[in-house]
């Protein structure tokens, strides 16, 4: 009952929330204004071109049996013709899913924009508060007059976002009561990783039972973790890492002017180092670790420590006793050791004596099932931490690593190891910490231009695979370390980027993510920089993202992007 009461407050806020005219700022009005660019490939009239055959990137076999209806579809590229584009009339749904990424208005303004392009008549639903929304029949009609509120705008609440799964049958078919009912014949789901992964598997279902409805995925998350060959980059990676790296320059300005603190700063990405790399070749700090690598060299936390302590004593031996830590989130998931104690964990808390135990209780149970080295590893961490690894998982199973503070666990570990050279007369510096999490920070940021651009891109790109009558696929925009116009577009088959996981204690189907690769240009460029950047001061100060100006301060992409892709 008190969902039902919260929907329906929120489908009632949710649908007068143009009827009140909030207050905008000067750039907000100068923003607005702003037109979104689109690859030539997507201004006329197009045809879909099919490449070669796709498969999964692992486990083949037990992917092809779960989605036979959807597997081994071919890549999809747009080219350009004379002539243009009419559709039969068509009604569209758009489901925001998952943590806000910037970008995600523009996204639903390029789909807006293409289905109405495509016929006149086409009608754009937002379901409310992402896939629970389809689930529960909470809608809205955008009309041009909303989605006009919103372009170039962050945050996603136009509509609001969720983290529903959508993985029953139950499911599956009440979403198609409303769909059925509004007459909707395309259904774009924007997300990350696991909001595709329901596209993906709503796809196959849909399919199966000749429901007549397609399902197309758009490509976001500031992680970073969702890319391939045909997905460059996630919308929002490029807005929020320029956002942080703002940031970490200010307080780089502060290190530099007091001389008298080492910042420890943690930057969102649970599974994948991505922002605390672009950051860093952003901004230069004098430590930087990269998840990945910590995980190859199969690093211990003590390794860890000792490496930063050492970067701390060597600067405090040239009298710099101040300096800038980057910290990926996810961090703590790396050490080889602690990660096959996390994977345990999950086992142990999914078994149905683990449920509603409280904090205490789960301790106890833990530490009465763990393994014998899983046990000492647990119990050898400080307390705090071993509290927090035993805390209730998230919806997919795992460890809530945002609730780490990790950054204070090494800040303290790094004083710990350097007390005791110091006791050793090997340490003769000072070490004054401050701490940091940069995360919201960034998620809803106005977008950049690239952002702006990549993701009206996106969306428009998303109705031409509608009018080519796709199903399964997600919308791709390629090329993009080139100008605009040049830009590629197509599709991909969701399937391509499957795998099978533990979730929850089960295998289940879900796409891959994509880390840091050690032997790419934008990891091997840190690595030949981070030891002069480690013993001298080479800030670099970002400043804010711009909006307005030469092409060459405001249109850059990533640097990640650009050393990927030149």
């Amino acid at each position: 009952m008190y969902l039902c009461n919260k929907f329906d407050f929120l489908t009632q806020k949710y649908n007068k929330i143009n009827k009140t005219k909030m207050e905008k700022s000067a750039l907000q009005i100068a923003r607005a204004a702003y037109q979104p660019k689109l690859p030539k490939a997507l201004r006329g009239a197009l045809k879909a071109v099919e490449g070669a055959p796709t498969q999964s990137v692992a486990d083949q076999e037990e992917v092809k049996k779960l989605f036979p209806n959807t597997y081994g579809m071919p890549y999809l590229k747009f080219e350009p013709v004379e002539g243009a584009m009419q559709t039969a009339q068509m009604n569209v749904g758009v489901i925001l899913s998952g943590g806000q990424a910037p970008g995600g208005h523009n996204v639903i303004s390029g789909l807006f924009d293409g289905i109405k392009k495509l016929n006149p008549a086409n009608k754009l639903y937002g379901f409310i508060l992402g896939p629970g929304g389809l689930v529960d029949h909470k809608y809205k009609e955008l009309t041009a007059d909303i989605i006009d509120e919103y372009r170039n705008t962050g945050g996603f609440d136009i509509i609001g976002s969720g983290r529903t799964k959508l993985e029953k049958k139950e499911q599956f078919d009440k979403g198609l009561e409303i769909l059925k009912e509004l007459n909707i014949k395309a259904l774009v789901i924007i997300g990350g990783d696991d909001s595709n992964t329901n596209a993906c598997v709503l796809a196959e279902y849909y399919k199966s039972i000749n429901a007549g409805v397609q399902v197309i995925g758009c490509p976001k998350t500031i992680d970073g973790d969702l890319k391939n060959s045909e997905i460059e980059t996630s919308f929002g990676f490029d807005t929020a890492t320029k956002v942080y790296s703002e940031v970490i320059g200010n307080i780089m300005r502060d290190c530099n002017s007091a001389q008298k603190y080492w910042h420890f700063i943690k930057l969102m990405g649970r599974s994948a180092s991505h922002v605390t790399l672009e950051c860093a070749l952003q901004t230069r700090p004098n430590i930087t670790l990269i998840g990945e690598e910590v995980e190859a060299k199969n690093m211990s936390l003590d390794d860890v420590v000792t490496y930063m302590a050492k970067i701390v004593a060597a600067r405090a031996e040239k009298g710099m006793n101040y300096g800038v830590a980057l910290i990926p989130e996810g961090i703590i998931e790396f050490i080889p050791a602690i990660k096959k104690l996390i994977a345990e964990l999950n086992d142990l808390l999914a078994k149905p004596e683990a449920q509603g135990l409280d904090q205490n209780g789960a301790m106890a149970f833990v530490k009465e099932n763990l393994s014998k080295d899983n046990l000492a590893i647990f119990e050898s961490l400080p307390v705090g931490v071993a509290r927090q690894l035993a805390l209730d998982r998230d919806p997919h199973g795992n460890v809530q690593v945002s609730a780490i503070e990790t950054e204070k666990l090494l800040a303290e570990m790094v004083a710990v190891k350097l007390e005791q050279w110091k006791n050793e007369g090997k340490f003769n510096g000072k070490f004054n910490t401050l701490t940091h999490f940069f995360g919201y920070e960034g998620r809803c940021a106005a977008p950049s231009n690239f952002d702006a651009d990549y993701c009206y891109s996106l969306g428009f790109n998303a109705s031409m695979l509608m009018a080519a009558g796709k199903t399964g696929y997600m919308s791709s925009v390629t090329k993009t370390n080139r100008p605009i116009d040049e830009w590629q577009a197509g599709g991909i088959p969701i399937t391509m980027m499957m795998n099978m996981e533990k979730r929850n204690g089960e295998m289940k189907p879900v796409i891959r993510k994509a880390l840091v690769e050690l032997d790419g240009k934008p990891f091997q460029y840190f690595v030949s920089q981070r030891e002069v950047w480690a013993k001298d001061t080479c800030f670099c100060y970002p400043g804010p993202i711009q909006y307005f100006g030469p092409s060459e301060v405001c249109d850059q992409p990533t640097k990640t992007l650009k050393l990927e892709l030149d």
